[in-house]
């Protein structure tokens, strides 16, 4: 049994791999304050892991806080820590440096071709806003960061005094409430930017949505989608098939 673990920039995923596949994973906001306790009190109710394997986009803090944690729980325990590389898994890298490109983005591309294996879009909806395109035969041929919907909106509360956070959903359109308006607006945004994207290259491909804005991403696109919630460790669960 191994521990796959995604470190997010909002949120930390894990999940037990007991064989090639995982089940539902289990989702922390690392940013709360109890967060090391509530992972400490999900984590005594395991058995001992064969290998931890991590995936990180945080900051070497919340990565050092898991680790130290694992190492408290299960003594000489080992660790993996996914790197981005020049290709694996029938993907090439085509970033001028490999290995700068997020390794949450190197495991999506990874978990997306190596189950769907044809031209595809990789569409991560969370703190940013990814999309990559890989090709049929497995060439990424680059990729767009842009800001997700829930930061679009805090540096809309972090810059206009008159402004208060929300959580709510609202009709995507024209609104008479300024709540409503920022997430239309926001929203919009977020589904333009793909859409163009999209529309501006001449390759044809399916598009897998993952992050959690991905449901009310897809809801909103005019185009067809796949909505895979846990492509970074399906990518984790590739990688460590040879630890089995």
């Amino acid at each position: 049994m191994n521990l796959l673990i995604d470190i997010g920039n909002s949120r930390l995923k894990w999940v037990l791999q007991t064989d090639s596949n995982i089940n539902h994973s289990v989702a922390l906001f690392h940013q709360s304050e109890n967060f090391t306790e509530q992972l400490e009190q999900d984590w005594q109710l395991l058995a001992t892991p064969k290998i931890i394997a991590i995936s990180s986009v945080s900051s070497e803090k919340i990565k050092s806080s898991v680790i130290n944690l694992a190492r408290q729980l299960w003594k000489n325990i080992k660790f993996v820590i996914a790197k981005s590389s020049v290709n694996a898994f029938g993907v090439k890298n085509s970033y001028l440096e490999p290995q700068k490109l997020g390794v949450d983005r190197w495991l999506s591309l990874i978990a997306s071709y190596y189950y769907y294996h044809q031209a595809l879009w990789i569409i991560d909806c969370g703190t940013a806003i990814t999309l990559d395109l890989v090709d049929a035969e497995g060439l990424h041929q680059g990729g767009i960061i842009s800001p997700g919907l829930q930061l679009m909106k805090t540096s809309l509360f972090s810059n206009t005094v008159a402004l208060n956070p929300f959580r709510e959903d609202y009709k995507l359109g024209l609104a008479i409430q300024t709540n409503h308006a920022i997430f239309s607006g926001t929203l919009y945004a977020a589904i333009g930017l793909i859409e163009q994207a999209i529309n501006n290259q001449p390759l044809k491909a399916m598009l897998i949505l993952t992050g959690g804005d991905a449901t009310v991403i897809a809801q909103n696109l005019s185009l067809p989608v796949i909505i895979e919630p846990e492509l970074v460790l399906k990518g984790l669960a590739i990688l460590m098939q040879k630890y089995l």
